[in-house]
């Protein structure tokens, strides 16, 4: 009888791990088609252990043997309770801060966050419930968000770039910038320094923090301020 409660027990955690590893990869792949730190492998490690530390947790709290002299009480989700401060740490280094002060990887990181989720939800034996979660977030990514950036509110079509230009004379600088918010890219920040090209000669480069339609090809806009006739050099970077 107690082979066969043992038995089953093992059966129930190798059900829990699996279905934590299937709803994981999930995660992982659509991570892994966007090309993020974050792909298949992470997400199947993070899932399953933190589905594997919430069933430990689990079992010691309720299979710790009483004692008359002692009154023991713990807490069934103490494991749990650390892995969602202790994955944090996996989610600051996937979040980077650029020299544009450009700040990336709040998705990949939440994403470390949900898998770790996962786990504890199949750990704890809520298997619906971490299957909708996977559904309703995944379904949010990929169709719900493009979605709105489609039709949304206008500044939502937004797309930030950045912009490094360099001209020869500084009334061409506001010709730029007027050639810009008539082209409707709006300008979120400016940078501008001098670049000593020999000791008779000085040109200004620009640094232009600016949003455009997201519907806009970057390509095209390149293409655009490259043509006019006052910029000898001109770089451009979508930051999200």
């Amino acid at each position: 009888m107690h082979l066969l409660n043992t038995d089953s027990f093992l059966l129930g955690v190798i059900y829990k791990l699996m279905i934590a590893a299937t709803l994981s990869l999930i995660i992982g792949i659509e991570r892994e088609l966007k090309k993020k730190p974050v792909g298949l492998k992470t997400s199947l490690v993070i899932a399953t252990f933190s589905c594997l530390l919430t069933i430990i947790s689990i079992e010691t709290a309720y299979s710790t043997p009483a004692r008359d002299d002692i009154n023991i009480t713990m807490d069934p989700l103490r494991l749990a309770a650390q892995i969602v401060s202790g994955i944090g740490f996996l989610g600051a280094g996937v979040i980077l801060r650029k020299g544009n002060d450009s700040i990336t990887g709040l998705t990949t990181a939440a994403m470390i966050w949900g898998a770790a989720g996962i786990g504890i939800a199949v750990g704890a034996g809520f298997y619906l419930e971490a299957f909708a979660t996977v559904v309703i977030v995944v379904l949010g990514i990929e169709l719900i968000a493009p979605f709105l950036l489609k039709i949304g509110p206008r500044r939502l079509r937004m797309r930030e770039h950045s912009l490094k230009a360099r001209v020869d004379k500084d009334k061409n600088i506001n010709n730029l910038l007027e050639f810009m918010k008539e082209n409707e890219m709006f300008i979120d920040n400016i940078r501008i320094r001098d670049v000593l090209v020999s000791e008779t000669q000085s040109l200004y480069e620009v640094d232009i923090k600016f949003s455009a339609l997201f519907s806009t090809d970057t390509i095209s806009i390149y293409h655009t301020l490259h043509s006019l006739p006052y910029i000898q050099k001109i770089e451009i970077e979508i930051i999200a």
